[in-house]
């Protein structure tokens, strides 16, 4: 069947496929018949279709936007185009799956910071952890309410995690690490649970002394009484952050303030140190009790045995590498960034290869850190130099959502409360975006 523009020109129509729309969303769910539609329809046209039928049945529905599968690949192109890239015939009837659409549909007010915000942490629902090139850490309860600023660095703050002990502490037990370019760790101890009218100032509760060079990243065991971090000396030092302190402890006390005496501090010596790479260690995770992943701006990424000490894993990728994280599928997978725009992601379960299952290329600078979603076999989000932050889904090369709020190079990403993206950037900003449905 054919049709005539308003130039007199013959244009064929739109050839029309059988679909049936499915959903393993628990509600909404599209009428289990089969309809015909446009071959041309994009991933905006179908999601017209699919909310006019959820509109028709229930006509309070407030429409919202979503993602195709087909095959288990999401639709990035029109259905006639995805269908011969991938030899689908188009004469039996399709079957499309919905899935909501993985983009943040709220963006906080910024928190802002006097300088560079240079690493997030949002494992704890509770609050958010943010480190700052001016030396301080931060606690944020919301966007814009800063509850505890964590005073004593001498240096800039280049990395942050919050110490997750497996069972549950109260608020008051807290536990939090920060990394420095002054060459120190330190643990800090505070009440989540407190109820605050200002800002409260805290000293650090230990001193971490062993780098001869400055810290770059720092992460807990999921025990919670060790951490790890990460040095431009190459090494990787293993550091006790809970229980009875031993070894080279020396107590201090610290300067009376306003005629109050304030707790002592500890300063503690490294339990061990893995050797190995021989350059910058740009970045650790430390997702199970016996092993540990670390990055390097020599171009390699290793997995280590704890009680062995030892490399199992050596993954070379001719860039210099800023940031890594484990996760995904069987939380198996290893995504990393660094000095092109490409984020890479092995899985180190394949034998023989050293070659990259995906790979990720719509930033156009640096990539400076990436984060899996943690209850998501798909989804992760990377930062970069470009000033974007992008989400990634592994069953499309491009990205679901490109988030633009920073005005300079984003520093540092992080999931918080499973639907909220956090970033902080050359801006000295930390942007939150929020309502991102993943699951």
């Amino acid at each position: 069947m054919a049709r005539m523009d308003i130039d007199g020109e013959v244009e064929e129509a739109a050839r029309r496929i059988q679909v049936r729309f499915v959903t393993k969303l628990k509600a909404p769910k599209a009428p289990p018949a089969s309809i015909a539609i446009p071959s041309n329809l994009t991933r905006l046209g179908l999601s017209s279709i699919v909310n006019n039928l959820l509109k028709a049945g229930k006509d309070d529905w407030n429409p919202e936007p979503f993602d195709f599968l087909i095959d288990g690949e999401l639709v990035r192109m029109s259905l006639e185009e995805f269908l011969l890239a991938k030899g689908i015939s188009a004469e039996k009837i399709l079957e499309i799956e919905y899935i909501r659409a993985v983009a943040p549909r709220k963006q906080e007010e910024p928190s802002l910071h006097d300088d560079w915000v240079s690493a997030v942490d949002g494992s704890n629902s509770k609050f958010v952890l943010t480190g700052c090139y001016d030396g301080f850490g931060r606690i944020w309860k919301a966007a814009g309410s800063c509850t505890h600023l964590l005073e004593g660095h001498t240096g800039a703050i280049t990395s942050v995690c919050v110490v997750k002990p497996r069972v549950a502490q109260n608020g008051a037990d807290q536990i939090v690490a920060t990394a420095s370019k002054d060459r120190t760790l330190r643990l800090w101890k505070f009440d989540a649970d407190e109820s605050l009218d200002q800002i409260k100032r805290i000293r650090s509760c230990k001193i971490l002394h062993g780098h001869n060079a400055s810290v770059q990243s720092v992460a807990a065991n999921p025990a919670g009484d060790m951490v790890c971090s990460g040095s431009w000396d190459c090494q990787i030092a293993l550091w006790q952050a809970s229980g009875s302190d031993t070894g080279d402890v020396v107590s201090v006390k610290k300067r009376k303030k306003d005629a109050e005496k304030e707790d002592p501090q500890v300063e503690e010596e490294a339990k061990s140190t893995l050797v190995g790479h021989t350059q910058c260690v740009s970045c650790v995770v430390w997702p199970q009790d016996e092993t540990i992943y670390s990055a390097s701006w020599d171009h390699s990424i290793r997995r280590w045995d704890v009680e062995m000490g030892k490399d199992s894993l050596n993954l070379y990728c001719n860039k210099v590498i800023n940031c890594l994280d484990v996760g995904g599928e069987g939380s198996a997978l290893i995504a990393a960034g660094g000095s092109d725009p490409i984020l890479r992601i092995w899985d180190p379960r394949k034998p023989g290869t050293s070659a990259p299952v995906y790979q990720f290329s719509s930033h156009s600078s640096w990539i400076s850190a990436c984060k899996w979603h943690e209850k998501s076999w798909f989804h992760l989000v990377s930062a970069s130099y470009d000033g974007k932050v992008m989400l990634w889904d592994l069953r499309t090369a491009w990205p679901l959502a490109v988030i633009d709020t920073h005005k300079d190079k984003v520093l540092c990403v992080d999931w918080w409360k499973g639907e909220s993206v956090i970033s902080g950037g050359a801006d000295s900003k930390l942007c939150i975006s929020s309502d991102v449905c993943v699951l």
